[in-house]
């Protein structure tokens, strides 16, 4: 296996609203795609959004879940201003925030909102290092 991530798909409760969500709220760029689908591009891998039931059914599972999912979307920003403004955007989307943005134990300045769908997000900046790849 190589060492990337292609593409993550989030199983969502309402398509149209996600996609507003991500779309008009975050302004991430969407790609075009068949009818129940939607993609973003998001330099160097995509989010995917499927309906949840679907999602569940191509993978073989139930399509209930509840609680922690065990794993956060994270997005490094270049700055604790950058992690402010993104939060905030969020929140004019309609995230919630879970974790108000605040220093962290490991030096840097983050904090966490869920999307419609819960799935959590943390948005950090990293004085240390930067994390992924450069914004084109």
């Amino acid at each position: 296996m190589k060492p990337r991530i292609s593409m993550i798909t989030l199983g969502v409760q309402d398509l149209d609203r996600s996609v507003r969500f991500y779309e008009q709220g975050l302004g991430l760029p969407r790609m075009e795609s068949a009818p129940g689908v939607a993609f973003f591009t998001l330099n160097g891998c995509w989010l995917g959004l499927y309906g949840r039931e679907s999602l569940a059914n191509d993978v073989g599972v139930s399509p209930e879940g509840r609680g922690f999912p065990g794993f956060t979307i994270a997005h490094n920003v270049e700055s604790e201003q950058a992690v402010d403004e993104v939060m905030a955007q969020a929140v004019l989307a309609g995230a919630q925030i879970m974790t108000p943005a605040q220093k962290v134990f490991w030096g840097g300045y983050a904090g966490y909102f869920s999307d419609p769908d819960g799935y959590l997000w943390e948005i950090a900046y990293n004085p240390l290092f930067w994390v992924g790849p450069r914004d084109e």
